[in-house]
């Protein structure tokens, strides 16, 4: 299974993506970066397609989550980026999750679907007014999101590290474990409640950090970039 860093291009429009990846630009091996709602819904289909052209692998993340004709149709219409990851919502349920791999199917090239379990901006407390009520903890409903998840389709999880046990213990190690929630030791969580460093999630069985703020905010984001790199792959990026 591969492993590596996603830097999370959390940017409100192209031109700061642009800026942020300049120093990227000669890289021998370009970062995988992950676009999420906010810059695609600024900069759009074309936006991706350009990073694609310039050798980055992209983790599309728009957490689709709909009737399962809609989903289907939205994959369909989003296969044709040749984004490497996409993401929905395991909650949407089987049938969603199983017309969304049908879409994807169709195209030669089609993404990886990630099912996301439990967003890393929930705890306990919070989990429990959205998904299966009280008395379950996050580390359930993820692992019951996953199963599901992965039986409908998907081929890879989105969840915290924190269940990266539980989950390869449960549910095996063929396949893809995206994480995002990470932060180095020392640095700020911000609106993230289930944190762990990448050192941790490394141990933790999970094969894709997804980072943002410790790299796009660094003073020097190419030197944080490296340093993650290091402790999460121990230099071989």
């Amino acid at each position: 299974m591969d492993r590596d860093v996603i830097i999370a291009l959390d940017f409100s429009s192209r031109d700061e993506a642009a800026r942020f990846l300049a120093p990227f630009a000669d890289a021998e091996q370009k970062p995988y970066v992950k676009v999420g709602m906010e810059l695609f819904y600024a900069a759009g289909a074309d936006f991706v397609r350009d990073l694609k052209a310039k050798g980055y692998k992209v983790f599309l993340d728009l957490k689709l989550h709909d009737i399962p004709n809609t989903v289907a149709g939205a994959v369909a219409s989003l296969a044709a980026l040749s984004a490497d990851m996409l993401t929905l919502h395991a909650s949407g349920g089987r049938e969603m999750i199983r017309r969304a791999r049908e879409a994807a199917d169709a195209w030669d090239r089609a993404p990886i679907l990630l099912g996301v379990t439990v967003l890393t901006s929930f705890d306990d407390a919070s989990r429990s007014e959205v998904l299966l009520g009280e008395g379950h903890t996050a580390e359930e409903a993820v692992l019951a999101l996953a199963d599901v998840a992965l039986d409908a389709g998907c081929g890879g999880i989105v969840s915290s590290a924190m269940e990266g046990k539980v989950l390869r213990e449960k549910l095996g190690t063929d396949f893809p474990l995206v994480c995002p929630g990470i932060r180095p030791a020392g640095t700020e969580v911000g609106d993230q409640k289930r944190v762990v460093t990448p050192a941790d999630a490394r141990d933790l069985g999970v094969d894709y950090i997804v980072v943002g703020r410790p790299i796009t905010r660094a003073e020097d984001p190419l030197a944080a970039y490296r340093a993650i790199c290091e402790e999460f792959l121990g230099g071989n990026r």
